[in-house]
């Protein structure tokens, strides 16, 4: 296999996010999670399950007491809390589109109860060429409860950096 020549743009990136590699990246602001978003979530998705969306049902029946976020909401926010909307935040300078690539794998150990708030950790976990023009980075994405010893979410997220 060839070697990859890479835009100088992408080199400069490379070394950037090599030096990074093992190292905390983004850290989000909170989100709070409320029922609207989880119903509007359960709407798109066609997931009305009860304890998500059926507040009384959820409070007298779920071990939570209240209702909870879906998981795939948690891991939905990734981007959002990654800062991935925002120009003000770019995952390295020369950016020009960042694409979801896939993800490695994926757990949830702590429901999100209603009325939460979560945030994203997130560490460069691997930084790799893959076209003249293109980065491929793997990121775990830690989606924190607040006040909660245990995560929602712990992710590996890959993306492709296209300069």
């Amino acid at each position: 296999m060839s070697e990859i020549v890479l835009t100088s743009a992408a080199a400069a990136a490379l070394t950037a996010l090599a030096a990074r590699v093992g190292q905390e990246v983004h850290l989000s602001d909170w989100q709070p999670i409320m029922q609207s978003r989880i119903d509007a979530f359960a709407d798109a998705t066609g997931d009305p399950q009860w304890i998500h969306v059926d507040v009384e049902r959820a409070r007298r029946e779920s071990p939570y007491g209240a209702p909870i976020a879906h998981g795939y909401l948690t891991l939905s926010l990734h981007t959002l809390l990654r800062g991935l909307v925002s120009s003000d935040t770019p995952v390295a300078p020369g950016v020009k589109n960042v694409i979801n690539y896939g993800l490695n794998k994926v757990r949830f150990p702590n429901p999100v109860r209603v009325d939460s708030r979560i945030r994203g950790r997130f560490t460069l976990l691997k930084v790799e060429a893959v076209a003249p023009n293109a980065l491929q980075i793997t990121e775990q994405y830690t989606a924190e409860i607040d006040g909660q010893p245990k995560p929602a979410c712990i992710a590996e997220s890959v993306m492709r950096l296209m300069f």
